[in-house]
């Protein structure tokens, strides 16, 4: 019902400097935590294909931590329990990155609500928190630049919908 998906990658957590110039192609992978594991599937594999046509090249469902200290290999049941350090979390495999990966998440800022903490809707626990697992240094620069873009415009309360512009 799930896999953890173990491979390297960093969590966003702090704001750093934000660089806008790639030092080499982005990963084609991008690993998302935003609450139940198949709502972020949908959003994605859906909605953001909507307005993305043939940018996802493929997705799958697992659990994730960004803790080296979390259970290896916990089962469905463990995760739920709140108890294994990981979270839900949607792996996308894009297929031009470097067109869609800041695209995406900006659109995960807006299919989820990150300031509730464990939480998304009516699902509650740490399993459902909100991550973005990174997998080189330019992706870390993008999502920190779109977090410091979005809380910006949340502290001027200017948020309204998801633009492309």
């Amino acid at each position: 019902m799930g896999q953890t998906i173990a491979k390297q990658s960093q969590i966003v957590t702090n704001v750093a400097p934000a660089c806008t110039t790639l030092s080499s192609p982005l990963s084609p992978m991008v690993t998302l935590g935003a609450g139940c594991f198949w709502g972020t599937e949908k959003f994605v594999k859906k909605d953001f294909q909507k307005r993305f046509p043939n940018s996802i090249k493929s997705t799958s469902v697992g659990f994730m931590s960004p803790s080296a200290s979390a259970m290896k290999n916990p089962s469905y049941r463990q995760v739920c329990s709140g108890s294994s350090g990981h979270v839900e979390v949607l792996e996308v495999e894009l297929n031009d990155p470097q067109t869609h990966y800041e695209e995406l998440i900006r659109f995960f800022f807006q299919f989820h609500d990150p300031t509730t903490k464990n939480r998304q809707g009516n699902d509650q626990g740490p399993q459902y928190g909100s991550a973005i697992f990174v997998y080189d240094k330019d992706q870390r620069a993008i999502a920190e630049k779109v977090k410091k873009d979005v809380n910006a415009l949340v502290a001027k309360g200017t948020i309204t919908s998801y633009s492309n512009s």
